[in-house]
């Protein structure tokens, strides 16, 4: 079964053109949740059943031989009441301005993509939940550490019939684009250069169907984001939030404890990086044999960070405040497809996250069922269990017994388990 998910940079854009056209899409999804929740320090509770069912709206635009326009819209999302544009960039396969048959030739293997925009850093984002499309995700969850974030972008990717691909990227790495910014404490203005935030970012690997039976892909990405922005996102852009909702919400007696937008990345850690400096890669590699596959990723951010209202403690100096901070995450998952067109499918994926300078790390474990209907119409059941480690200390509380009200000063014993079934669509 050709399944939504199992393709990742977009497809090549037909050769032919006769007249504009334009192509409607969606994506909807639905989940029961009924998960556990502990820890040594006061949760605000959460109840069982269903939670917001999530809305994309896609539209591409074939506006000329080899181009084509696309525009992505969050309809309805945990962290927005109303709709909101995810981005839209412009994908250039073929230059049908300019008359020549050796830029004819090159662009064969060559796709410009500009625009504000998914950036194509790693290769998990290509397998993650985005919202309401969820068909091309074997899990419920997204990874604890989550590398997908949209930001004005330019991109060129290259890939030859061997297989071997790149590509670069420039980026603001903002998800919001602002031109100045005030500092009411000290009542100053401080006005936004674009020219002084730009990240650049990179792929290199190989990607090819060696046997009808035999799929391998191996690529290494970075990322580098200066320290002279307001943004860098790359770890705190999903606007669509975590698939795990309120969970490990500490108890602050606000209406924000039961928000689910004022919590949107709940289960994920870290929780944010934001306006800060970036220096990640990530190494992934996917092996699949007829119905076995396996996907892995290793990767590493470090860098330093101003945190805001929603972010963890990341820091040297204390939650709430600036300093470095030292990431690493390890994810394997091995899925096994079957039935007469491999419309069934089961799976396990353990994922661990580790700040490195104070000794915190997170592991989940998830083992899935699922049942691809037809291509575009998946049901999955998942089990989950995630657990905090270290989650105490100076670091967070003034003693292991006595914590702060840090929001993930959780104490020696927390975590979460339990089911979460969805349903989704996609056209």
């Amino acid at each position: 079964m050709d399944q939504i998910g199992q393709s990742f940079e977009e497809a090549k854009i037909a050769n032919s053109f006769d007249t504009l056209k334009v192509k409607i899409g969606a994506d909807f999804g639905i989940q029961y949740q009924n998960l556990y929740q502990y820890a040594d320090s006061a949760l605000a509770p959460v109840g069982t059943g269903f939670n917001l069912p999530e809305a994309n709206l896609i539209i591409d635009g074939y506006l000329a031989r080899g181009i084509r326009v696309n525009l992505m819209d969050y309809l309805s999302t945990r962290h927005h009441d109303a709709g909101i544009v995810k981005g839209g960039f412009l994908q250039i396969d073929r230059l049908p301005f300019i008359e020549s048959d050796v830029l004819d030739k090159i662009m064969d293997n060559i796709t410009i993509k500009v625009g504000e925009m998914e950036l194509n850093y790693g290769d998990e984002h290509f397998r993650r939940t985005d919202n309401g499309r969820l068909v091309r995700n074997a899990f419920v969850g997204n990874y604890i550490m989550d590398a997908f974030t949209t930001a004005p972008a330019i991109e060129v990717f290259c890939k030859n019939q061997k297989g071997w691909l790149g590509l670069v990227g420039v980026t603001t790495g903002d998800v919001n684009q602002y031109l100045n910014e005030y500092n009411a404490t000290t009542k100053t203005y401080t006005p936004i250069n674009a020219a002084n935030q730009l990240g650049i970012y990179g792929k290199i690997g190989f990607d090819k169907q060696l046997t009808p039976d035999l799929r391998i892909r191996l690529t290494l990405s970075g990322y580098h984001q200066s320290d002279n922005q307001p943004g860098g996102y790359l770890y705190g852009g999903d606007r669509a939030g975590s698939r795990y909702y309120l969970i490990m919400n500490r108890k602050t007696y606000s209406a924000n404890d039961v928000s689910i937008a004022s919590n949107f990345l709940s289960g994920d850690f870290p929780t944010a990086i934001t306006y800060s400096e970036d220096n990640s890669y990530v190494l992934s590699l996917l092996l699949r044999y007829q119905g076995l596959e396996f996907f892995g990723t290793f990767e590493s951010a470090t860098g330093f960070t101003a945190l805001n209202s929603y972010s963890i403690g990341l820091n040297s100096n204390g939650p709430g405040t600036t300093g470095g901070f030292n990431f690493e995450q390890v994810a394997m998952e091995g899925i096994y497809h079957f039935g007469k067109i491999d419309q069934f499918y089961g799976g396990v994926r353990y994922d661990n996250v580790s700040e490195m300078d104070h000794n915190l790390s997170v592991d989940r474990v998830q083992c899935v069922f699922g049942w691809y209907l037809t291509p575009n119409i998946v049901s999955k059941i998942e089990f989950v269990d995630q657990t905090y480690n270290n989650f105490y200390g100076s670091y967070f509380a003034n003693s292991k017994t006595n914590p702060t009200n840090s929001l993930n000063a959780y104490g020696a014993n927390a975590g979460f388990h339990g089911i979460m079934v969805e349903a989704g669509i996609s056209f």
